[in-house]
């Protein structure tokens, strides 16, 4: 809130990919907060999606779910073009839409593989693609990668790490690219977050609290508020970066 009542990103609209739960609700709910009309993508939990843009429009911003499989270009571009149009521009793009698939190299199975590399990778670089055409300049990209991209810890995490690490070098070509737009792109990296695929009592918990400094899980409201802080005008100068909120998991 500044001194005349105006929030940080009055005027704003935010697309957040994998908006119905977890670290994108959080993500989604914290922009809105900070003043941006939101649009969220889902491919399933459309109850779930509706209930956090309903938080958005009471607190006096629009808020849209709108349902879009991030492996299907096509849906890709189209929600993309649909979010641009409903809204009369588009300011921030964060891709958090994302799968996780674990197990030993040899026992992947190319579906598996197909299918992280899809949503990981493609997903986030069409995205980027779809939205470079609509997004104001000054305008910013934050992709979600995650810790393993930087310490990959224990066995299995192979495809995940792969198409986490991809992100990496998106995210600098984008900075790159989209600089003299004076549009940010920057890849921020979550370590353990308790959420209700991975909560911080679930029984690997123990395991993952102890490999971070810290010896705790973050919340989303951790994730949501670096991103808040890539997007609004104290990260202006903050570009092609890696941000890790991991709790030291990568010390």
């Amino acid at each position: 809130m500044t001194m005349n009542g105006a929030t940080k990103l009055d005027g704003k609209v935010a697309l957040v990919t994998g908006g119905s739960r977890g670290i994108g609700a959080a993500v989604a709910l914290r922009l809105a907060e900070d003043g941006a009309d939101v649009a969220l993508t889902y491919q399933g939990g459309a109850e779930l999606a509706e209930e956090v843009a309903a938080k958005i429009t009471a607190m006096g911003r629009r808020g849209w779910a709108v349902r879009a499989d991030s492996a299907d270009p096509q849906e890709v571009q189209a929600v993309v073009t649909a979010v641009a149009e409903r809204f009369g521009r588009l300011d921030v793009l964060v891709n958090n839409a994302g799968v996780g698939v674990l197990g030993l190299i040899g026992e992947l199975p190319l579906d598996d593989v197909d299918r992280v590399l899809e949503v990981n990778v493609r997903a986030p670089f069409l995205f980027a693609q779809a939205a470079a055409a609509h997004l104001a300049d000054g305008g910013r990209i934050v992709t979600i990668g995650s810790c393993i991209a930087k310490r990959v810890a224990f066995p299995g995490a192979t495809l995940y790490a792969t198409s986490k690490a991809a992100l990496i070098g998106l995210t600098k070509a984008l900075a790159r690219e989209l600089g003299p737009r004076g549009i940010t792109a920057n890849v921020l990296h979550p370590g353990p977050i308790d959420t209700d695929m991975n909560p911080a009592d679930g029984p690997d918990a123990g395991f993952q609290s102890g490999l971070t400094a810290l010896g705790r899980f973050g919340t989303g409201a951790d994730i949501a508020g670096a991103v808040a802080f890539l997007v609004g005008e104290d990260g202006r100068y903050v570009t092609g970066a890696e941000l890790a909120v991991d709790g030291g998991f990568a010390a």
